[in-house]
């Protein structure tokens, strides 16, 4: 049996504070072993304006350290996550079930996002010198930090994604409260300890747990300047209407997707069908980038279907210490969603080649089978095929022309990636151009993305602040400088000006 760990509260000015009186406790079982009760844990309301608090205060010396400071600081950082990869990937499975593979590759992108942002992103917000901005006179553009920013992260990449936030925040002079998903708190706690261990100044870096409420007066604080947050739609809804009046709040939304890939008629098949594979099964279907929807060409559409069908079926699913391809999904919650929408695929007319279902394992958890199912006639107004299931399902479609492929693309309601699979570039061109999503992949699969690259969608998929490699931008603030450095010139005086 593995031991329970130790919940250590919030951290709050460099400090653990584990509260005293808390406002509201949870248990957590790991959904790969429910009979696993990992962690007792609790929080306090107040500890919200404490973290803020903390944070401004930290903000007047942290803001003005040079960037070379700043990146000393970070890279000591860094270093802690290298030593500490195995147990941060240890614990990311616990919470979330994933298989080990799968988690350190999580640490690892957790460790290569610092060394991104400080050789390649920071150059985005480097000083820009305007030569004549006005005849005779240069100008520039400085990038400040904004201030406080809160980062409300999800449960599926407990660590990567709100590190994808929380780097480019600190490294640009901005401070951070950290919220984890109440899912996955333990991830959240030690991220915190590694930021101990490395010296980041008090105040720099906080943590506060807690469940929706302190998510809520988090959001809604006066004393910060913005909301960086990964998720669901529904949530990232909330916190834009939560935030109506606080017009100087920055949002950065990274939400759902309900992505479609397109297997064209010259695709290379074996690839076509392995990297479909895995963006429609990889982390059992919870990323936001996952193949929800498979988009066949007619002359291709049997033998990938039947291939497609027999590979599903032979992927290994169990325990992460057993090495598996697919953990459990995160809670029962998500395994009765799940399950319902099998029974609305079918009512809604769908095909069912794969059904899923709860699957028994040793040690019992989350687990379920992988789901296909053929489309047969595309419905803009089904449930099942607008919606973001977020657990190992793919719908499929079965397609002859390039332009309908792309209407149906564009039929969602998100928009946040869409692949071609094909050898002719010019469909990778006009999908570019046509499809309404933030990234658009060729030959390759929709889930997995660089983070040189931005990473953000359209729709409900997010709200025009993108992610990875363009997070300094909506971390920072343009300032813009005349340099005038020309004396006096009594010519200049316009008419009606006595001097």
């Amino acid at each position: 049996m593995d031991q329970k760990m130790i919940f250590m509260g919030d951290y709050v000015n460099g400090k653990f504070v584990r509260p005293s009186k808390p406002d509201m406790e949870w248990s957590l079982s790991s959904p790969a072993d429910l009979a696993y009760k990992y962690a007792d844990c609790a929080s306090k309301l107040s500890h919200v304006d404490e973290a803020i608090e903390s944070a401004n205060k930290a903000f007047l010396t942290w803001s003005t350290l040079s960037q070379q400071d700043r990146n000393k600081y970070l890279l000591k950082l860094k270093s802690v996550f290298e030593d500490q990869k195995q147990k941060l990937a240890e614990i990311i499975s616990i919470e979330t079930g994933k298989p080990l593979w799968d988690s350190l590759g999580e640490a690892q992108a957790m460790i290569g996002k610092i060394t991104i942002t400080l050789e390649e992103s920071l150059k985005l917000v480097a000083d820009q010198f305007v030569p004549n901005a006005l005849p005779g006179i240069d100008g520039v553009t400085k990038f400040k930090p904004r201030g406080v920013f809160v980062v409300i992260g999800p449960f599926n990449f407990p660590g990567h994604l709100a590190n994808g936030h929380i780097i480019p925040a600190l490294a640009t002079g901005n401070t951070v409260v950290f919220k984890p998903s109440e899912l996955t708190p333990m991830t959240g706690q030690f991220m915190a300890e590694c930021y101990d261990k490395a010296e980041i100044p008090a105040g720099v870096f906080n943590l506060v747990q807690g469940q929706a409420e302190t998510g809520r007066r988090l959001s809604m604080h006066e004393n910060v300047e913005g909301i960086l947050f990964t998720g669901s739609y529904d949530v990232g809804l909330k916190i834009k209407q939560d935030t109506m009046t606080h017009f100087w709040k920055i949002l950065a939304l990274e939400m759902g997707g309900k992505n479609a890939s397109i297997v064209w008629k010259d695709a290379d098949f074996e690839k076509a069908l392995f990297e479909n594979l895995m963006g429609s099964f990889m982390t059992t279907g919870q990323r936001c980038s996952c193949t929800s929807r498979l988009l066949l060409h007619e002359s291709i559409y049997d033998r990938f279907v039947s291939e497609f069908h027999e590979k599903t079926k032979k992927l290994k699913i169990g325990h992460w210490r057993e090495n598996p391809f697919m953990g459990p999904l995160i809670s029962a919650k998500s395994v009765e969603n799940y399950v319902r929408f099998q029974g609305i695929a079918v009512r809604e007319g769908a095909e069912c080649l794969m059904r899923g279902k709860v699957l028994e394992r040793s040690p019992a958890g989350n687990y379920v089978s992988p789901s296909i199912n053929l489309v047969n006639k595309p419905n803009p107004n089904s449930v099942y095929q607008k919606t973001e299931i977020f657990g190992p399902n793919v719908a499929v479609y079965k397609i002859s022309d390039f332009d309908e492929a792309l209407t149906l693309v564009n039929s969602s309601s998100y928009g946040l990636v869409c692949s071609v699979f094909s050898k002719d570039k010019s469909l990778l061109e006009r999908a570019q151009q046509k499809a309404r999503v933030g990234l658009v992949n060729w030959n390759r699969s929709t889930a997995g993305a660089s983070s040189r690259l931005p990473f953000g969608g359209m729709g409900k998929s997010g709200n025009d602040r993108p992610s990875a490699h363009f997070a300094v931008n909506y971390c920072t603030v343009p300032v813009a400088s005349l340099l005038d450095t020309s004396g006096f010139d009594e010519t200049k005086i316009p008419a009606g000006v006595d001097w």
